[in-house]
């Protein structure tokens, strides 16, 4: 049997921008997407704390050290710049792996930046 489990998580990281007119995605700090071992166009789902608005995406690069969390196309519709999400990707394991498997859970600063 093959199940989705939780790859891995970036907790409470703060949205930077929204573009609703663009093509879609999310655009993530690249330092924060490697920490979090999520590649570009990866689907992600996303949680926002400030509303309760949960939805899924995918995952463009965004520049290195940059702090960005940019929402794109029609989820900019979703949250506001400032609001706390959680990003999250999965994956398919079957049931023996995923009894096994840590998820990768990336905890960023209030400015989206990794705490070393």
């Amino acid at each position: 049997m093959i199940i989705e489990v939780l790859k891995s998580k970036i907790h409470r990281a703060k949205v930077t921008q929204a573009e609703l007119n663009y093509v879609g995605s999310i655009t993530i700090d690249e330092d924060l997407i490697d920490a979090a071992n999520i590649i570009p166009n990866e689907k992600v789902q996303i949680v926002n704390n400030n509303n309760g608005a949960r939805f899924e995406t995918y995952v463009i690069k965004g520049e290195r050290g940059s702090g960005t969390v940019c929402l794109n196309g029609a989820t900019a519709r979703l949250a506001q710049v400032g609001d706390i999400v959680i990003i999250m990707s999965y994956a398919h394991m079957d049931m023996d792996e995923a009894r096994n498997y840590k998820p990768l859970l990336v905890f960023p600063d209030t400015d989206n930046k990794l705490i070393k």
